[in-house]
């Protein structure tokens, strides 16, 4: 038995999915798909875009969520990074995976105020929001200063044209065998180029159809 499918997470996680899948954002008609393309990799209109889809959950899938979970056990993460909290699906799976660690601390940053009130609202009824700090605000601002000194995993799922920035903030704390997720990530061509470049320090390849797995080396 572990956390994740033990009361009150398995069946908090069940319902959070369900709500996904049926959550709908009134916004999504003014962009056309050559639109929404353009402003996923822009860095200067996200606070805009992402704002006014607030109601869309941008949930990671089940299987990533294990997957999370399955990396930060394996990997005996205690120190965690999140970029992108949203509804907080991500982050009851990668804190989930720190109380079966044996504890530890994670920090994951949302900018709209209506989700990281939800989020909370999440951890508190899965039991898990002593090992989780949210930070309120454009990551570029709040993953800026105290930091720790020491980061195991870190979970890239916010604006994906920021991919390169926040690994940029975090990067000369993560130890050598730290991994790095991102989600979503052929939408951040930047991100995928300097991860996967022979000298940018990681050892990265796809995982699925949509993660990209990266190791911090030495």
């Amino acid at each position: 038995m572990t956390t994740l499918n033990a009361t009150p997470l398995a069946p908090l996680l069940a319902r959070l999915f369900e709500e996904a899948a049926t959550a709908t954002s009134p916004a999504i008609a003014r962009y056309s798909g050559e639109e929404r393309a353009r402003l996923l990799q822009s860095k200067t209109e996200y606070l805009d875009f992402y704002g006014n889809l607030k109601d869309l959950w941008l949930a990671v899938s089940p299987e990533t969520g294990t997957l999370l979970y399955t990396l930060a056990r394996s990997s005996g993460a205690r120190i965690v990074v999140e970029f992108g909290t949203s509804f907080g699906i991500s982050t009851l799976y990668l804190a989930a995976a720190l109380r079966d660690n044996g504890g530890g601390r994670l920090i994951t940053t949302e900018f709209e105020p209506s989700k990281v009130t939800r989020a909370k609202a999440n951890l508190t009824e899965g039991g898990l929001i002593d090992l989780v700090e949210i930070r309120e605000g454009d990551a570029l601002a709040t993953l800026s200063k105290d930091l720790p000194d020491r980061i195991d995993l870190l979970l890239l799922d916010g604006a994906k044209a920021l991919y390169p920035e926040v690994l940029s903030l975090v990067e000369s704390r993560l130890r050598p065998g730290a991994l790095v997720i991102a989600d979503n990530a052929d939408f951040s061509p930047g991100y995928l180029e300097r991860v996967r470049s022979p000298a940018g320090g990681y050892m990265s390849t796809p995982f699925g159809d949509d993660v990209e797995l990266s190791m911090r080396l030495g």
